[in-house]
């Protein structure tokens, strides 16, 4: 299989690492989930930090934006939300959802852009096999077990009139089932809607666990009727020269995993 970390050409650098989703999407959907490499921020957010709720230096995370824009010829500004670990889904049409409080977005629209922002927590891309709709799901264990997945899911099938044996999921870099240690809380909260849950947490201490997130997502969208999921195969903790982690580091930048469609004559 052909890795997911490809070279993006630049006129002023060359970016490696970047990753384009393998997944047998149509081609006028176009997606991408950015590393840390390829910016202008220093220090603990270098290089290719996007995340405007960091301590970072806002002149450089809007140069790294310009930056985004120009590497992936982006039909207009991605529409960045005001991520909370909700399961609150916004449409993207118009000029609206942009900063609006909400953990994912979908569209219809061409050139659209549905963008979450990450640094441990698991971005979530969906398509429709006929390339009708995308959304870009903000997955951290909380959302993740609150129904953010569900509730896009759902959205997409209501307001866009996808069934689900015709959506597609790809799961982005986010921490890996060797580093993610968790409480029963955690446990209990995925347990508590799916018994068979359990099978994604490993014991490791009393009231300790470690828990795959992956597999959590997996069984989220199985529930809700997809089955056709990719990727899933990273750690954005131990990975530490590709990724951002929270967990690892604390203060941090944040990576973009973007998805839209493109008009005809622009799809490739």
């Amino acid at each position: 299989m052909q890795s997911e970390y490809m070279d993006i050409g630049t006129p002023m650098q060359q970016v490696h690492d970047w990753i384009i989703p393998q997944w047998p999407a149509p081609p006028q959907v176009r997606a991408c989930t950015t590393t840390r490499i390829g910016g202008f921020s220093n220090g603990v957010f270098a290089s290719m930090n996007l995340g405007d709720r960091t301590e970072d230096n806002m002149v450089a995370i809007a140069k790294n934006r310009n930056q985004l824009n120009k590497i992936l010829q982006l039909p207009g500004e991605p529409c960045w939300l005001y991520q909370s670990h909700s399961n609150k889904v916004v449409r993207l049409y118009d000029d609206t959802g942009a900063n609006q409080n909400a953990d994912a977005s979908y569209t219809t629209m061409v050139n659209k852009v549905c963008v979450v922002l990450t640094a441990d927590c698991l971005p979530v891309l969906l398509c429709a096999k006929d390339g009708s709709a995308v959304a870009a799901i903000h997955a951290g264990w909380r959302g993740l077990a609150n129904g953010v997945v569900d509730n896009t899911i759902s959205t997409l099938l209501h307001f866009a009139r996808c069934k689900p044996e015709n959506l597609i999921a790809w799961l982005g870099p986010a921490i890996g089932s060797a580093v993610f240690e968790v409480g029963d809380e955690v446990r209990t909260a995925f347990t508590g809607v799916l018994p068979h849950a359990s099978a994604a947490f490993r014991p490791v201490a009393e009231g300790k666990w470690l828990a795959d997130i992956y597999q959590l997502a997996r069984q989220r969208l199985e529930r809700m009727g997809v089955t056709d999921v990719f990727g899933g195969s990273f750690c954005t903790v131990t990975q530490y020269e590709k990724f951002y982690s929270y967990r690892r580091d604390r203060e941090t930048g944040r990576m973009a995993t973007l998805i839209w469609i493109e008009s005809r004559g622009e799809a490739q």
